[in-house]
C-alpha cells in the first residue's frame, strides 16, 4: 500500500502536465484496488492464485482488468 500511496502522490505532483492526465487516474485506480483487495485480482490466474468471491465480482465489472 505504501508503494501505491507514493505512486498516487507522485503522479498527483505531475497533475499540471496535460499529457499525464490518464496516468494520474490509473495511479489512483490501482491504489484503490490494492486498498480493497491487498493485491491485483486480475493477476490471480496468471500467478496461480484462487480468487475470492469479492474478487470474482470485481473482475466481472467492465474495465476491472485495466
Amino acid at each position: 500500500m505504501d508503494d501505491q500511496d507514493r505512486s498516487a502522490r507522485l503522479f498527483g505532483d505531475l497533475a499540471s502536465i496535460p499529457e499525464l492526465g490518464d496516468c494520474i487516474a490509473y495511479a489512483y485506480a490501482h491504489r484503490s484496488v490494492i486498498a480493497q483487495f491487498g493485491r491485483f485480482p486480475h493477476r490471480n490466474a496468471i500467478l496461480g492464485r484462487a480468487s475470492t468471491p469479492a474478487e470474482l465480482a470485481y473482475l466481472a465489472t467492465p474495465g476491472s482488468g485495466f
